[in-house]
């Protein structure tokens, strides 16, 4: 069984076995099946097909001509689903990253068929799941049907990537590039003096936990004069390349998994694919288990580097929608900032530029009307924009109220003084 043939067919063939009514996974990320997404969504015979995925790329699952056809139920909101999320074509299921693999073993959330995007299978018969392990293994071995896009692009990654061919009912070979994802181009002043300040909060042997995006890359531009870091996060992008292959990302005083990159799913440039492409230090494991705050705590000074939407001068951190409009979702913020808070020597980390694009402050008297909160003022700690960064944990509300204001937008500290002085009633 371990060394079956895969037969391929196309990919209108493979997805003609999927029927109305049913649940179907997307694996995501880098790891979109496209071919295998576009094929179903062209289908005209398809009623109320539900849709499961976190973060999708090169694909659109807006259109209104799916309405009816599809559903998108999702677990976590990117740009490919926003539209239909905030409309009657589809919802948003708030949970923990950690969480997720469980709705779908414990049949919570029972899966039909599982669409993958693996590489093509080894000498021994093994196939990897590439830049995505994330939810997509358990998704993978929970669904009745799985059906798998094969692509000598997608890269080898090690660890719990690696998943039998004889697990794969339908297969079909593609050779397309994997979506590429950089945010070079939006960094300015404000990115580099945010990656700054959070740089010096940042300590030899620490543990670190990176998002993707602008910010996470400004700090990792600012840590190489530290050493013996480790990296255990739920994903990362280019910015670490230079850290690891410059021996400053070298493992070797974590507890966990010691001397190896520890990654639910990658996301960047097709030099980030290359690079885990077969190598042995990067791990790509289950998220229940890179997410779950009791194994993150074991790490040592685990630094968990997060954003946010808003904040109020409370500290609750509104992560995931603008107002009552679902932008993204909670994902693995609150997994990451209760396992570094447990960590010895752990510091949790929110980082924001102090005003939107419009120039309105980030940093807010009250959340938006419908604001999700993600991170609660009981979880907070340090809290950090290109103006400075304070250490809420153990102040009470005047004293975070202060300390918020003081690292705002100087054009917003006279009137977010002026109802903080109205809120707290002093």
């Amino acid at each position: 069984m371990l060394n079956k043939k895969l037969h391929y067919l196309s990919a209108e063939e493979v997805v003609s076995h999927i029927q109305s009514g049913q649940r179907v996974f997307l694996h995501g990320s880098a790891a979109t099946p496209v071919a295998l997404v576009n094929a179903l969504i062209n289908r005209t015979d398809l009623e109320n097909v539900e849709l499961v995925s976190i973060s999708t790329y090169g694909i659109d699952l807006n259109k209104d001509i799916l309405e009816g056809r599809f559903y998108i139920n999702s677990l976590f909101v990117s740009e490919s689903t926003r539209v239909a999320i905030n409309s009657d074509r589809g919802d948003y299921i708030p949970v923990f990253l950690s969480e997720i693999p469980k709705l779908f073993t414990k049949n919570i959330l029972p899966l039909d068929v599982a669409l993958l995007h693996v590489s093509p299978p080894d000498k021994h018969g093994f196939c990897s799941l590439g830049t995505s392990v994330d939810v997509a293994r358990a998704a993978m071995q929970s669904a009745n049907l799985v059906i798998a896009q094969v692509n000598p692009n997608m890269p080898r990654m090690h660890g719990d990537a690696f998943i039998p061919a004889w697990m794969i009912d339908y297969a079909v070979w593609v050779e397309d590039p994997l979506p590429e994802v950089s945010y070079a181009k939006d960094f300015n002043d404000v990115y580099d003096r945010i990656g700054k300040n959070v740089a010096e909060l940042v300590e030899d042997a620490a543990t670190l936990q990176l998002g993707i995006g602008t910010l996470p890359d400004a700090v990792l531009k600012n840590l190489g004069h530290l050493k013996d870091l480790g990296l255990h996060t739920e994903m990362f992008s280019d910015g670490v390349i230079p850290l690891i292959e410059n021996g400053i990302i070298n493992n070797s005083r974590k507890n966990i998994i010691k001397d190896y990159c520890v990654t639910g799913f990658v996301l960047g440039t097709k030099k980030l694919y290359d690079f885990i492409d077969d190598n042995p230090l990067i791990k790509g494991l289950d998220i229940s288990y890179v997410n779950n705050p009791n194994v993150i705590s074991r790490n040592p000074k685990v630094t968990a580097i997060n954003s946010a939407i808003e904040i109020d001068l409370t500290g609750q951190v509104c992560s995931d929608s603008i107002g009552a409009y679902q932008y993204s979702g909670i994902g693995g913020q609150m997994d990451f900032m209760r396992g570094a808070a447990l960590s010895e020597g752990g510091k949790p980390i929110i980082a924001i530029p102090s005003t939107t694009k419009k120039g309105e402050s980030r940093i807010v008297t009250y959340l938006k009307k419908g604001a999700g909160v993600v991170t609660t003022r009981g979880h907070i700690h340090w809290v950090v924009t290109e103006y400075g960064k304070v250490n809420l944990y153990g102040l009470n509300m005047e004293q975070r109220g202060k300390a918020l204001i003081s690292i705002a937008h100087p054009d917003h500290r006279e009137q977010l003084s002026k109802e903080f002085t109205t809120r707290f009633n002093l």
